[in-house]
């Protein structure tokens, strides 16, 4: 593990999933490189996955550019790949996927997923599984890029349609087209959940 300077007291912490690669569309780029832009002028803080390739490398440079603190979890079997990002003010370097995730999620007050493949996937259900659990009531966003989220929505809404989730689980996932628009909903349900929303309580999970 790494670090330097701690967190400013009281930084919002967004935790950011998406692809380890950059896609077909430059859209995803571009939208992974606002994301981490809007994190880092906001003087809220990034968390995510650790790495320097993909999307991944792309809103965690575009933060540090803007001034944002960038804490990334990587696991041990990709960091001796050489896919860490040496450039963070925190590299954390853990054992297992299930504790990178753990630890993703202790430090965040807001999920973001932007496109990804199946890891990205993934960790978007898994954290709003945990909400919808009571594990946690951080927000969980959705920033849908040039449609790409446009089918698994549509899935998503037959989910409700077909009873095996309610309207206000659905509800729990906050969809957003624009990267403003989407971190000012995330951090005013924050706010509206308590000062401080509680870590998950993944002893449970």
């Amino acid at each position: 593990m790494t670090s330097s300077t701690p967190s400013p007291a009281g930084a919002f912490s967004v935790c950011v999933y998406c692809g380890s690669r950059h896609g077909a569309r430059p859209a995803y780029t571009a939208a992974a490189q606002a994301l981490g832009r809007a994190i880092g002028q906001r003087g809220w803080q990034l968390v995510y996955g650790g790495g320097k390739v993909g999307l991944m490398g792309e809103v965690a440079d575009a933060a540090l550019a803007a001034g944002g603190r960038v804490v990334g979890v990587i696991p041990e079997t990709l960091q001796q790949r050489e896919v860490g990002h040496r450039g963070l003010h925190e590299l954390h370097v853990v054992p297992t996927m299930h504790l990178r995730k753990q630890l993703m999620a202790q430090r965040a007050d807001a999920f973001v997923a932007l496109p990804g493949g199946i890891g990205t996937l993934e960790e978007l259900y898994e954290v709003w599984t945990w909400h919808q659990l009571g594990y946690h009531v951080k927000p969980v966003g959705l920033l849908n890029v040039d449609g790409y989220y446009d089918d698994l929505l549509r899935f998503m809404q037959g989910t409700v349609r077909e009873g095996f989730l309610s309207i206000g689980q659905h509800a729990a996932l906050q969809v957003g087209t624009e990267v403003d628009a989407l971190l000012t909903a995330l951090a005013a349900r924050a706010r509206a959940d308590g000062p401080r929303a509680p870590a998950p309580d993944l002893s449970r999970a």
